[in-house]
């Protein structure tokens, strides 16, 4: 029936059918057929075809071919600047249909509710706000504004912006919200990381009769995942399985399902839910591979890894990109390696985003020469592949260095993001380039494209901070356009204690408690500082009160790899094996380093209000001591010249620095031991750093 009407079209309008069908099922050779009947037929010039020529080429990837359909146009309407917007965006460059946004309105074609949605989303992707309610203002002038398609996308441009007071606003001032409103709100939320909100919007929905569907489940299953929300989530997990929701037929609510359990750490949960999938998504194997990698059962993530290879499932520069990044993470060199030689054997081993986290994995690892190596092998270099070794410079203290490179990837065409800048200013902070450092936030904050985040200010804070001109960097916190965040109170603070500014560090440790009083690290950075002040009345008030609050900190973890073993250590750890033999280790190589070298306990590392000897013996059992001895009992005094390499979860203490430093001497050794903060090279009694870290 449906061929007969078809071939009772006149042939025009037939043609037209066939370029939308190109479209929606991407057919570019038909497309490109159909396109050269259109020429003979004599339709060229004609607008309705153009336009679904246009739609056709930038929905099949072929945004050349949509310009040259478009620049050939003797007549234009709305539809034909939308179509190729929306190609532009499709193609990944926002930036151009924005342009087009631009370039319409001195046409004097007026935009309708698509051209409008269109842009919203370029101005949420490249996280233009500006731009975007200059675009909600002549909206609203239009009379769009609540369109639904437009109200959705307006409200998702802020939540992408970081805008998501004024997206709330819009969302309430909505006069009839479809589901589609209520999931953009939720996804928002969950973005800015205030999943309570979303889950409480989530409740909202319910009550005002509005019916979840799977994208509403998904992103309220994202907003638990970011949020903690475990109890929540397993609540909507059970409500689906009650109501007969077929989940394992759901790859998208499925891997939200993962993803949450994944985050929460009940990866047994999570592997259960991964099971019970049909047709499991290359992210959810991902998820749960990266989860067991991470909680360091890496035997179990290696054989679900393999189990994928083996699969129907092809292994994607997504798989690959986050498996080298959690090995980057953890300084598993030996596994990275394999999975850089792996990368050379797929397709997908060749994007860039892989070769981006290979230089990061050699970086992390220790082997800087091989990531300049690989670095410059590289055919194609995105802003990304510059940041990440900018970044590796800065971690190695190399800040001439990191500035040569910012300069080159400038030269090379490359236009440096907020990123890349942010990168650059810790590379100063880290080598104590501080008319460098500021010389480049000048730069940034005159460029007109971008602007300064309260990142960047705590760079130059942390900057003017270690160069000791604490007034200076107070009056910059105080002076900045944007709110002050607590990490950037907290870089001040850390530069009290490195200068031992008592006064200072008590106001700025005021204004932490107040902003964020339940956080541990603020009563520990404050504590030190009246620690190393002897001020032990008030150092004693604060452990009281993080007592009475039952308030933990992070622990501090410790790990080396040992013949493609990896051992974790926390401080105090006694759970090795081999833990006798470590202590004895530890123990020999401090009298040695005392008999011949003076070596002395930097016991204000240590509690204050116990006996020197038990002073000592705390800080014997820092965790980066107990992986250096096991490295020593397995073999790390051998004349080997093999460094021996540490990886700490916080930033190294000054006793195991010095500590460290001593024994590289002592043992005529390299150690690389890489904390929260940086990398530090010892070799010979002295350290990279420069005592700068």
């Amino acid at each position: 029936m449906q061929q007969a009407a078809i071939a009772t079209m006149p042939e025009r309008q037939k043609l037209a059918e066939l370029l939308r069908k190109c479209s929606k099922n991407l057919f570019l050779d038909k497309g490109k057929e159909a396109h050269g009947a259109v020429v003979r037929k004599g339709y060229g010039f004609e607008m309705m075809i153009n336009n679904d020529l246009i739609d056709m080429y930038g929905k099949c990837g072929r945004i050349d071919l949509a310009c040259s359909v478009f620049d050939r146009m003797l007549d234009r309407n709305v539809v034909s600047w939308t179509a190729l917007m929306c190609g532009y965006l499709l193609h990944g460059d926002a930036k151009r249909s924005l342009f087009l946004f631009r370039e319409m309105t001195y046409s004097y074609e007026k935009p309708n509710e698509f051209t409008f949605s269109t842009n919203f989303k370029a101005c949420g992707i490249l996280g233009f706000p500006e731009r975007g309610m200059q675009i909600h203002s002549l909206c609203s002038k239009s009379g769009y504004e609540w369109y639904p398609v437009v109200a959705n996308s307006i409200i998702d441009m802020y939540s992408r912006c970081g805008r998501i007071a004024d997206a709330a606003l819009m969302f309430q001032a909505m006069p009839t919200r479809s589901v589609i409103s209520w999931n953009v709100m939720i996804t928002g939320y969950a973005l800015e990381g205030k999943g309570e909100k979303s889950l409480l919007l989530f409740r909202s929905m319910q009550k005002q009769g509005e019916i979840p569907d799977e994208f509403t489940y998904t992103s309220t299953l994202k907003a638990c995942s970011g949020s903690g929300a475990l109890h929540q989530g397993t609540q909507i997990h059970a409500f689906l399985i009650v109501s007969g929701f077929p989940l394992q037929a759901q790859k998208i609510i499925s891997g939200a399902l993962i993803d949450l359990y994944v985050n929460c750490g009940h990866l047994a949960e999570a592997h259960k839910v991964f099971n019970q999938v049909e047709l499991k998504s290359v992210i959810s194997w991902t998820m749960l591979i990266v989860g067991y990698a991470q909680e360091g059962k890496l035997s179990l993530a290696m054989n679900l890894f393999r189990e994928l290879t083996e699969s129907s499932n092809p292994v994607d520069e997504f798989v690959l990109s986050s498996m080298i990044g959690v090995f980057a993470d953890f300084a598993l060199l030996d596994l990275g390696k394999q999975m850089h030689s792996f990368s050379t054997k797929i397709p997908f081993g060749a994007d860039i985003s892989v070769a981006n986290s290979i230089v990061d994995m050699y970086l992390k690892c220790g082997l800087a020469d091989e990531a300049e190596r690989y670095f410059n092998e590289m055919p194609v270099k995105n802003v990304v592949s510059w940041t990440v070794m900018i970044t590796g410079y800065g971690k190695y203290g190399l800040g001439n260095e990191a500035i040569h490179l910012f300069k080159k990837m400038q030269s090379s065409n490359v236009e440096p993001d907020g990123v890349a800048y942010l990168a650059l200013l810790s590379a100063c902070s880290h080598s104590g380039l501080v008319e460098e450092g500021q010389e480049y936030f000048t730069r940034l904050c005159n460029n007109y494209q971008l602007r300064p985040r309260v990142e960047h200010y705590a760079c130059m804070v942390d900057i003017l901070g270690r160069a000791g001109r604490l007034e200076e960097a107070k009056n910059l916190i105080e002076s900045m356009p944007l709110k002050p965040n607590i990490g950037i109170w907290q870089t001040l603070l850390s530069a009290c204690r490195v200068h031992k500014h008592v006064e200072m560090g008590r106001k700025v440790g005021e204004i932490l408690l107040r902003l964020d009083g339940d956080n541990p690290v603020n009563f520990v950075m404050m504590s030190n500082i009246f620690a190393e002040a002897r001020c032990w009345e008030e150092c004693e008030k604060l452990r009281q009160i993080v007592k009475a609050k039952g308030l933990k900190k992070e622990a501090g973890r410790s790990w080396v790899e040992i013949d493609k073993e990896v051992h974790f250590f926390y401080n105090r750890d006694e759970s090795h094996p081999l833990i006798e033999s470590i202590h004895e280790m530890l123990k020999e190589m401090e009298r040695r380093m005392k008999e011949e070298m003076g070596y002395e306990y930097e016991i204000s590392f240590s509690l204050h209000d116990v006996e020197e000897e038990t002073q000592q013996e705390s800080l014997r059992v820092h965790s980066e001591k107990l992986a250096i001895g096991l490295a020593l009992v397995c073999g790390g005094l051998e004349k080997n010249g093999k460094p021996i390499r540490i990886f700490k979860n916080l930033r190294v203490c000054g006793d195991c620095h010095e500590f460290i430093k001593g024994l590289s001497k002592l043992l005529q050794k390299v150690f690389l031991v890489r904390d929260a903060n940086r990398f530090h090279k010892f070799e010979n009694g002295i350290c990279s750093c420069g005592e700068y870290w």
